[in-house]
């Protein structure tokens, strides 16, 4: 019953108010990413959702079009202003999403949306993610978000698929208030934001590399 309608029901409530009430917000936002960042205010890009169906997933842009000499993206270190790193910090650049929320393309709650390119990557545990709509928030997010490895996100995302609840979302809502508020996890070890996903390791081989990792 929660899963199929109640959840539906208050995504749009939820969504809907927040979008009301936040306007302001959003307003000052959307003029400060135009002074400091330039245009388009609005960043956005195609994500699969649920069953891998491909929407249009809504965000203030947080980086600039900055280029090398021949043309070409530098990289998103140089590209992350000091305000495009406090949107992040803050989670404001993610704040349009509640179009997508209220739109149906999204939940509140439910693992993060990710690239296209990553879906030929996914092994059967890892495509579980798709089987509910994915969300602003999750429960990968509040137990470590950007700072743990991309298996133990998928882990944590087909963890929160096979116990959904009314008490888990509001736990991992009220986490994420926490999170936030203490701006943790933002950036992973070794890139600006998440390195790219390029696909599990063999469980021998990455049971290893975490070994590793806690020397």
């Amino acid at each position: 019953m929660y899963p199929r309608y109640i959840k539906r029901a208050l995504d749009i409530i939820i969504s809907f108010t927040a979008l009301v009430v936040l306007s302001p917000v959003l307003l000052i936002v959307a003029v400060l990413v135009r002074v400091k960042l330039g245009s388009p205010v609005i960043f956005h890009q195609e994500r699969p959702g649920y069953g891998e169906r491909i929407f249009k997933l809504y965000k203030f842009r947080s980086m600039t079009d900055a280029r090398d000499e021949n043309g070409a993206l530098l990289p998103d270190e140089a590209r992350l202003t000091r305000f495009g790193k406090a949107l992040r910090a803050t989670s404001l650049d993610e704040l349009p999403e509640l179009w997508n929320i209220l739109k149906g393309d999204m939940s509140l709650i439910g693992p993060r949306p990710l690239l296209v390119k990553y879906l030929p990557l996914y092994n059967d545990a890892q495509r579980r993610r798709h089987s509910v709509k994915p969300g602003l928030t999750g429960w990968a997010q509040v137990n470590g978000r950007n700072a743990i490895s991309w298996e133990q996100r998928f882990e944590l995302d087909v963890y929160y698929v096979e116990h959904i609840s009314f008490l888990m979302d509001l736990k991992i809502l009220l986490q994420t208030v926490a999170v936030v508020f203490r701006h943790s996890d933002i950036n992973s070890a070794t890139d600006a934001t998440m390195e790219a996903f390029t696909g599990s390791k063999p469980k021998e081989e990455q049971d290893e590399k975490e070994k590793e990792e806690r020397k």
